[in-house]
Order: structure tokens, then sequence, then C-alpha cells
């Protein structure tokens, strides 16, 4: 259904004059938010990526005077590089990009094809740091008519560092329009039973393709500075309610399952007990089969391929451990897109 375009004040009146500028409306837009990916591999790509990822004041929570020069003289000095070739490992060299890009350009596709019965439904993707940029992505649906927009961050817990840093930069752009849109945030959904089922599903499927049963499996979620939590961040007490409906769903052993938080970077504690320690201790105390699963990633990125599939890996094999396996995100699965679409219709109500 093409947007309505004003060009007249109302049934019985007179049109608007002839240079009255025509606006677009009457359609809604859906905005699947991510957290980033750099536009290529090579030490300037990392280290735009990096310098705007890491100035983010609520990803570093440290004063500026403080923090400035490490990230400018020490961190955006070193760090590219090494980045760059962890990101090298996992890259989608047929399309020059991160599989994170790759990914949620699908799932944008896909929901799209699960919502054509609504022809005035626009489905879109943005990531909050790099490219295609949240500014981007918002002027592009309001050019298409967009009056209402749903926003969507897609981590299923909530945690300042990511869902409400989506969250400011869509306002920041918003605050710069004349004409705003009625917008709407989904909420997180950490304990969402179609999350649930779909997850339980798809960790079903992944184990039944294994040629060993764990002996452990954990569940480990990105890792945040404990004084986040202690300010009353609400991601660890999220985390570990999924981490719980998800054995429940899948009938696992409580002795058999752990949770725990991986990623830290710097020196401050973080949330604990820490994937990797966790990884080599298990290894250490004789267990020989091991299962990993990242719950709070809907996308498989560097965190996950690189880090879990990749250092955990060697961690534990290198520990003695005999049998590994990461289980793959929800992904552009159709159980991920089947979550997706679960929550943009409920949060659809009333609009459609």
């Amino acid at each position: 259904m093409p947007p309505k375009i004003e060009n007249s004040i109302g049934e019985n009146q007179s049109p608007l004059p002839d240079k009255h500028p025509k606006v677009r409306y009457g359609r809604i837009g859906v905005l699947l938010l991510n957290l980033g990916t750099p536009d290529g591999t090579d030490y300037w790509s990392m280290r735009r990526y990096l310098k705007e990822f890491l100035s983010d004041e609520r990803v570093i929570e440290e004063p500026r005077w403080k923090w400035w020069p490490i990230l400018n003289l020490i961190i955006l000095t070193v760090r590219p590089g090494r980045k760059g070739r962890d990101y090298a490992t996992i890259w989608n060299n047929e399309l020059n990009e991160g599989p994170l890009k790759t990914i949620s350009r699908n799932q944008a596709e896909k929901l799209a094809k699960r919502l054509a019965a609504h022809p005035n439904v626009v489905v879109d993707w943005a990531m909050r740091y790099a490219n295609p940029t949240t500014e981007s992505r918002i002027e592009a649906l309001l050019a298409q008519g967009c009056d209402r927009i749903l926003l969507l961050p897609l981590y299923p817990q909530y945690a300042a560092a990511t869902t409400a840093t989506a969250a400011d930069q869509a306002f920041r752009a918003l605050m710069k329009l004349r004409r705003q849109p009625a917008v709407r945030v989904a909420p997180s959904y950490h304990d969402d039973p179609a999350y649930i089922a779909s997850l339980a599903a798809s960790m079903k499927t992944s184990l039944g393709k294994l040629d060993f049963e764990p002996e452990r499996i954990i569940a480990t979620f990105h890792g945040m500075p404990e004084k986040y939590f202690e300010k009353g961040d609400p991601y660890h007490c999220h985390c570990q309610k999924t981490s719980r409906l998800l054995r429940e769903a899948l009938g696992w052993p409580e002795e058999r399952w752990l949770t725990t938080f991986q990623s830290r970077f710097g020196n401050d504690p973080w949330l604990q007990p820490y994937t990797d320690k966790t990884v080599e201790r298990l290894a250490n105390e004789g267990i020989k089969r091991l299962a990993l699963v990242a719950p709070g990633f809907s996308a498989d990125c560097l965190e996950t391929l690189e880090e879990l599939d990749g250092e955990n890996r060697h961690i534990f094999e290198g520990a003695g451990g005999e049998k590994f396996a990461y289980l793959p995100a929800l992904n552009d699965s159709e159980e991920g897109v089947d979550v997706i679409e679960a929550v943009v219709r409920r949060e659809l109500s009333g609009w459609l």
C-alpha cells in the first residue's frame, strides 16, 4: 500500500496552495536495532568503530577527563589492529561485512515477508555504532510515509549499555525533526514465552546434531561491570531468569547447568562467574564434554564466533577437555524470526 500524500485540508475545503510541500503519511515503520560492526577489518575502520563504541558514556561510565586519554592515547593505538585480526577470522568475505550485519539484514527481510499481509508496515534495520546508522534508517522510514515507528532493540535482556543507548541514538535523530512520528520502544523480552520456546527448540536441534552428550551446559551472557548492577541496572536479574526458564523448558538437571558472563574489559570486577575461568575450571575438574550457548545474543558476532567458539574452545581443550560445542544463536532461523515477529505483533497492537 503506497503512503498517503497530504494535498488538501479537508473534503469540503479548498486544496492547499500549489507550492505547499507534500507530506507522506499513513505507514508504520518497524526498525530492528543491534549493536554494530566495523565497516572493515583494517586499522582505520576498526579505530573508527571502537572510538564511537568506547566513547559512549552508557558503555564506559567513567569521568571524561579520566577516560579520554586512556581511550585516545592507549586503547585506540593498540586495540584496532588486534581486534581487526579477530574480526578477519569471522568476516563474511563474500559480502565484505561482519556476520552481524548479514544476519540483521536477513532478519529484517524475513520479518517483512511475515508481515506482508500488512502492506502499510515497512521493516528496516540499523546499527547503534557504524553503519547503517539509526538516523539514516529513521529518515528512510519517514521518506516512505511512516508516521508511526516501532523501535525494537534486539537485546532480550535490558541493559543501559545496549537497550538504552540504542533508544538514545534514535531519540537524538528524532530531536532534529520538525514533524516527529509517534514512537514506541519495545521492552525487553527476556522471559517472553515465545523467546524461551524458540531458544529451547533451537538448542534441542543443535544438541541433536552433536556426536556427544554434554556433561555440562553453560549459558553465557555478555558481562558488565558489577558497579553498573549496583547502580540499579536489571541486566543481571534478566540474564538469570532467562537461564532458569531455558533450563526448565529443556528439562535439564540443575546440577549440570551453569550461568556465566563473558567479554570483560578493563580492570574493574565484572559480573561473575566468568565464562573463560569456568570453562578452564570444569576441564581441570575432569569434565570432558561441554556445550556453550549464548541466549543474550540475537545474532552471532565476534563475541560468540571468535570468543566462545574460538578462545573458549582452546581453553577447554588445552586444559584437558575433549568434546566442545558452541550452540548457535537464534540468528535468522525460523525460530529466531518467530521471536522477533511475536514481539513486533504484540507491540504493534492498536496500530495494525
